[in-house]
């Protein structure tokens, strides 16, 4: 399935930023979305807290990729910020979903942004899309995040939640904190180091999207993660290998919760997230391993 004119949401940020470069350097028309009046042809305006989208601006897409919602890692979890996680991704949703819905045609598929946060703390145990809901504040964020695509869906758009995991990239996103910290030798491992993080390579990352908008058998919601999860000590150690630092002090589990708040338990929590349909759906990862990961975030 080839696309002509894709529209993207969050296309300042890492992931959208990545993408857009991407669709473009292969020709491809993209629209962004932004929060201003629009300058350009390539440009459609939007307002996520009133569920304002300049539909006419998105007239001839084919395909809509939301990406769009605040850092849930950028500032402490007071109530009003988690206020702010939810109604950016969930309003935003909506309204974009309801836009997607009312053009005529409408585009052939929605991929929407979600989050393997989805499934919780998950421990030792190993989940593909076929896991329950977890439980807490992030999963409580997903789950009305991704039902807020209903009104694409009920209108017969495929509809594709990309359930995106840690990307590893040195632009931004929780690797683009840790990267000057172990460059300055200050990286280390947080807490007891056991917890699982499933993680993905940028490049990989934008590669699963463009998967994802071009695989027409997929539809409801893909992790995008690499295929074999590693601990927080395996990532530390990963990270002092490719950097070539010291990677000895430690991040106690009670110092992360003073500075990190309620945000801490997702930090210290694990997430041992597997990609099966997108494997079973033929995906190819070129960085499947941590060190590949961060050796192609350095380059």
């Amino acid at each position: 399935m080839v696309h002509s004119r894709i529209a993207v949401t969050g296309a300042s940020g890492l992931v959208g930023a990545a993408l857009v470069r991407s669709l473009r350097a292969d020709g491809l028309e993209v629209v962004r979305l932004v929060r201003r009046p629009a300058r350009s042809g390539d440009e459609a305006e939007w307002d996520p807290r009133r569920g304002y989208v300049d539909v006419a601006g998105l007239v001839g897409c084919d395909a809509v990729v939301h990406l769009a919602g605040a850092g849930v890692g950028d500032h402490r979890w007071s109530e009003t910020y988690k206020r702010e996680i939810r109604d950016s991704r969930v309003l935003g949703t909506a309204a974009i979903a309801e836009a997607v819905a009312s053009l005529d045609p409408a585009p052939e598929v929605l991929v929407s942004g979600s989050a393997i946060g989805y499934y919780g703390d998950t421990g030792d145990r190993a989940v593909d899309e076929s896991a329950p809901a977890g439980e807490g504040f992030l999963p409580s964020v997903c789950v009305e995040w991704e039902a807020a695509t209903a009104a694409a869906q009920e209108a017969g758009v495929r509809t594709v939640h990309a359930r995106t995991g840690l990307v590893v990239a040195r632009e931004g996103g929780a690797w683009g904190r840790l990267f000057p910290l172990f460059r300055a030798g200050l990286g280390g491992r947080l807490g007891n180091g056991r917890q699982y993080w499933s993680f993905i390579a940028l490049h990989d990352e934008v590669a699963a999207l463009r998967h994802l908008l071009d695989t027409g058998s997929l539809s409801g919601p893909v992790n995008l993660t690499a295929p074999a999860p590693v601990t927080n000590r395996e990532v530390t150690a990963a990270m002092g290998r490719v950097l070539h630092r010291p990677t000895l002090l430690t991040a106690p589990a009670p110092a992360l919760r003073i500075a990190l708040g309620e945000f801490a338990q997702d930090v210290l929590g694990s997430q041992r997230v597997l990609p099966g349909r997108l494997l079973e759906s033929g995906f190819v990862f070129a960085f499947p391993g941590i060190d590949g990961a961060i050796r192609a975030a350095l380059r």
